[in-house]
């Protein structure tokens, strides 16, 4: 039997009752019980591992090496090459830089890898420490299935509580930061076109007739890829509202920049006829009237005011402003 690799982040056997029993490192794969290894194919030697056991062929060896990242599932008897994409929960990494896991799984051994960790492989480990994890490599599918799409749809609420808070504050005239919209539509737009294929992937891999998936495993499958078809649906619908969301921003900005506008316009108005007198006056040439009135300023200061003041009851009685 070939021997577990050393550096693996998980290498457990299935105890049949929800449980499991750790494998030491280079322990030999036991026979009769499956078995689940997790790799870091970025590890050198899991990497090295990966290229030489004989446990794979050459498609899924390079699938589990990195080689792809789009959702796929390829089956070849009864053995099954998976890539899944998970929420993307690592520090300084944006969630919709979604995580590939890759997954070869037949009637005896669940072989896993991804570069980055991702928190569902996490939480299908807490469940086998806990006693309640998969007892056999169906129920385990079905259970990392539903954990990447618990973890999608927590991240999708996310978005659509971000969304809700926007259009309140778009109804109170608030004006968003710069640049959250556009990246609340570009996570939007980037999980969606993940989740599209995975959800299919789901559908697909419901009605495929393999020995070792059990008619509850494909009704739980089915239950999965309902649950993905609404999320895409509030996908679309929150992709619908950013649009709406970013007419109405642009609508705001229009209004704000034309009502700046219209009231220096009409300050202008206000100044007009004091800019014409005062630029009349200020000729130098004989015959101005008031030219030798030490008072004929202040005169003209006031005549002015009342032009001004004049002026600005009329606007306001016509409803200029």
């Amino acid at each position: 039997m070939e021997q577990v690799p050393v550096n693996s982040i998980y290498r457990l056997v299935l105890d049949g009752a929800g449980g499991m029993q750790p494998l030491a490192a280079g322990a030999t794969l036991p026979a009769g019980r499956p078995a689940w290894l997790h790799l870091d194919y970025g590890d050198p030697e899991a990497a090295r591992w990966l290229t030489h056991t004989p446990l794979l062929n050459d498609t899924a060896r390079e699938a589990l090496l990195g080689q792809s990242s789009r959702p796929k599932l390829v089956r070849h008897g009864d053995n099954l090459l998976l890539i899944l994409r998970g929420i993307n929960h690592n520090k300084h990494d944006r969630p919709e830089e979604m995580v590939a896991l890759r997954i070869f799984i037949s009637p005896q051994l669940i072989l896993s890898s991804r570069r980055r960790p991702i928190l569902s492989e996490q939480d299908v480990y807490q469940q086998l420490v806990e006693q309640g994890g998969p007892v056999n490599p169906g129920d385990w599918l079905v259970e990392i299935c539903d954990a990447l799409t618990d973890r999608a749809g927590e991240f999708v609420e996310a978005l659509h509580d971000q969304i809700l808070e926007l259009e309140e504050a778009v109804l109170e005239n608030e004006m968003p930061a710069t640049g959250r919209l556009g990246r609340i539509r570009k996570q939007l737009i980037m999980i969606r076109r993940y989740l599209s294929p995975q959800r299919d992937l789901v559908a697909r891999l419901a009605s495929e007739k393999i020995g070792w998936l059990d008619d509850d495993d494909r009704r739980r499958l089915l239950d999965i890829a309902d649950r993905l078809r609404r999320w895409l649906d509030d996908l679309d619908a929150g992709v619908a509202r950013t649009a709406v969301l970013a007419d109405e921003i642009n609508n705001i900005m229009t209004e704000a920049t034309n009502r700046r506008a219209y009231q220096m316009s009409i300050m202008a108005l206000l100044f007009l006829p004091a800019s014409f007198l005062t630029g009349l006056f200020g000729i130098n040439l004989g015959g101005m009237p008031g030219a030798d009135n030490p008072l004929a300023f202040w005169i003209f200061c006031l005549l002015l005011l009342v032009l001004g003041t004049g002026l600005g009851f009329w606007l306001r009685r016509n409803r200029w402003w």
